[in-house]
């Protein structure tokens, strides 16, 4: 699956959501390798356990998650909390 879809997906089915994927491994041509990791920052998530946050964007991948997606490594944020991680 190609990284762009996989932030489409997140970004169209969040509120106001930013996400940026990309293969935390080097792809092995010979195998599949369908491993991803994900940074998603939304106003979303705010009020929400970390387990909520991510199921939000399990549910925003949907059956991709059992067909197209092997492992999602994710790192979920409210804006207040991303704008904190840059000072």
């Amino acid at each position: 699956m190609e990284l762009a879809a996989i932030e489409e997906l997140i970004e169209s089915n969040i509120e106001d959501a930013d996400a940026t994927v990309s293969r935390p491994r080097t792809v092995d041509e010979n195998h599949e390798d369908d491993h991803y990791a994900a940074v998603v920052v939304s106003p979303a998530f705010e009020g929400k356990s970390l387990v909520k946050q991510h199921q939000l964007v399990y549910d925003a991948l949907g059956d991709h998650m059992t067909t197209d997606i092997h492992a999602m490594e994710l790192k979920t944020y409210t804006p207040e909390e991303y704008a904190a991680l840059e000072e």
